[in-house]
């Protein structure tokens, strides 16, 4: 695993739990994508960017097919053989509960990249989630 994490990003306005959480089903997720895959890299990220602070988790899995990435926050979709498929719609209700957006993209180097914000604490803010 590889932290990609820029100092300038280093306070938000969120529930330190909530957002654990958030990484914590995203990070599984990753893992669980590439079990099957011969190279398993995988990137957690945050990084500034007007006014939020930006999440990412990359994974080098097989990636999602465009149908399945329509509709993949939305309640009961999974591409799991055991999944209920509320893990990422439970992420997507806490981020949009902070004023932040959750999404997925395809990882140019084969994969996905899953994103999301919260909003960036004002400067004299503590560094931390606060």
């Amino acid at each position: 695993m590889r932290l990609a994490l820029d100092s300038a990003a280093d306070a938000v306005f969120a529930d330190r739990v909530q957002v654990q959480q958030v990484l914590l089903n995203l990070i599984r997720n990753a893992i669980e994508a590439m079990g099957a895959t011969a190279r398993r890299d995988l990137t957690v990220s945050v990084s500034p960017e007007a006014g939020m602070v930006v999440f990412g988790v990359t994974d080098t899995g097989p990636g999602l097919a465009p149908e399945v990435a329509e509709q993949l926050f939305q309640p009961f979709v999974t591409t799991k053989r055991e999944g209920m498929g509320v893990g990422l719609s439970i992420c997507r209700t806490i981020v949009e509960s902070h004023g932040g957006r959750i999404w997925t993209e395809p990882n140019p180097e084969g994969g996905t990249v899953f994103r999301f914000t919260v909003p960036a604490a004002p400067p004299e803010t503590e560094p931390g989630i606060v």
